[in-house]
């Protein structure tokens, strides 16, 4: 879920060598006429790549749908591409080499701003509340006591940061900012090289255990988007390839449709799903059940409604990272949002 806010052309090799694959892939899915009849007529599954993480529960609900045959009830084979960046996951789906994907709005909305209309954006399945937050060393109680101090951020926790300093009411100008890579945040804090990290778990509870006498400052919880919108600074967002929805819509229905099944039987079932889906995490399904629980998955039942609050949030999201130079415009989100392909509540 945590991205970059530049560099979102980023493409590998492996990308690459892709993109010709699913565009292959998606002209026989056309001469097969991927409508409903000749589907019923037996024709061959239709292929679809999926660019998501295996280091990030919010893709949980497509590896159930993929795992559990969701998908191939459909019509429809997914392979998951483990692409672990945002803006990689962009880039994948851009040069059509994925045909969906879900991943940090950051990089969707820098996308935006550059004018790419490759993708539509449909819905958030995953937020994750709490998990991520600002933590500052003994002697610190408060957001207040952070003014011309030091604070490491970067991506997504940049923008809880700001969130937070707003609610002390005060603004980045009264802090110094310093980006720093998640994984280096607990041995600068503990070398007091850095006065405060702001930073997502698993990383967050590392700078905790480091410094075990600092203090939480505050989470993305206590923001005013969050108890606005109810959503994380940063969180996931399903896209999927504009080409696909606009030419084949039946087939994007169906494709949604399976994801909020997965969605479905995840909070109905989670012991069972953590069980089906800890092999992509390579832990115990009581390492993956744990981690699940601190997740909040929205169903489809909740789809159309969500997606509105998602759509003022972005606004919003575009606006803050456009008046602190992190996209070059601010992008009318909803010309990106595609609410035709949700379940009908």
């Amino acid at each position: 879920m945590k991205v970059p806010f530049i560099n979102i052309t980023k493409q590998s090799g492996q990308n690459k060598r892709q993109a010709k694959s699913l565009r292959q892939m998606l002209a026989v899915a056309g001469m097969l006429a991927l409508s409903g009849s000749a589907m019923a007529q037996g024709a061959q599954p239709v292929t679809l790549d999926f660019a998501g993480s295996t280091t990030w529960l919010g893709q949980a609900p497509i590896m159930i749908a993929i795992d559990k045959g969701y998908f191939k009830d459909a019509g429809i084979n997914v392979k998951f591409d483990s692409i672990l960046s945002s803006s990689d996951r962009m880039a994948a789906l851009q040069s059509g080499s994925v045909a969906f994907s879900n991943l940090g709005r950051g990089a969707v909305l820098a996308s935006m701003a550059r004018g790419d209309k490759s993708f539509y954006y449909f819905g958030n399945v995953d937020q994750a509340p709490g998990q991520e937050g600002c933590f500052a060393r003994p002697g610190i109680n408060s957001f207040h006591d952070l003014k011309g101090k030091t604070v490491a951020a970067n991506t997504s926790a940049e923008l809880t940061l700001n969130g937070l300093l707003a609610q002390a009411q005060m603004s980045p100008k009264d802090i110094q900012y310093m980006e720093l890579p998640p994984n280096e945040m607990a041995v600068a804090l503990a070398r007091h090289n850095v006065d405060a990290v702001c930073v997502w778990q698993p990383f967050l509870g590392q700078v905790q255990a480091a410094v075990p006498t600092g203090k939480l400052l505050g989470t993305d919880m206590d923001t005013a988007t969050y108890k606005k919108y109810g959503t994380v600074a940063s969180a996931d967002l399903l896209i999927i390839s504009r080409k696909l929805v606009n030419e084949h819509p039946d087939v994007a229905k169906k494709l949604v449709a399976a994801i909020y099944k997965g969605v479905d039987y995840l909070n109905q079932s989670p012991d069972d799903a953590a069980k089906t889906i800890a092999h992509y995490f390579q832990q115990p399904p009581e390492t993956v059940l744990a981690e699940m629980k601190k997740f909040k998955y929205i169903g489809g039942q909740d789809a159309q409604q969500h997606l509105v609050a998602q759509e003022s949030q972005l606004a919003d999201m575009a606006k803050e990272l456009n008046d602190t130079q992190k996209i070059p415009s601010v992008p009318d989100v909803k010309a990106w949002s595609n609410g035709s392909i949700l379940p009908k509540s």
